[in-house]
């Protein structure tokens, strides 16, 4: 397991984003485990989440052109992680609404 791998699931499991139990999804699906994201922002660790996923893009090589944060929480991960990734190279960023503009 890489280096980036181990702090995720660190990360994931002491701010409680990742549960063990039983679950029914919004699907109706029962599982073993949930993973709520919004954890990891609420537990303030949206920095180290950051560095986490820029480790896995670079490890990845992924080829992108821009970051994009969706509405409303994938937002604020979507700017810092352009932000960070701006320490070495230009990352635009772009993010959604969910209203309408008026």
């Amino acid at each position: 397991m890489k280096d980036y791998q181990k702090r995720f699931l660190k990360l994931a499991l002491d701010s409680g984003a990742f549960k063990v139990g039983e679950f029914t999804l919004k699907s109706g699906r029962r599982s073993p485990y949930f993973f709520n994201a919004s954890a990891l922002l609420e537990y303030g660790s949206l920095s180290d989440l950051a560095d986490i996923l820029v480790s896995k893009i670079e490890d990845s090589n992924l080829q992108f052109d821009m970051i994009f944060g969706p509405a409303y929480k994938g937002i604020f991960l979507g700017s810092i992680l352009a932000t960070k990734m701006s320490e070495t190279m230009k990352v635009p960023v772009c993010f959604n609404r969910k209203e309408v503009k008026d």
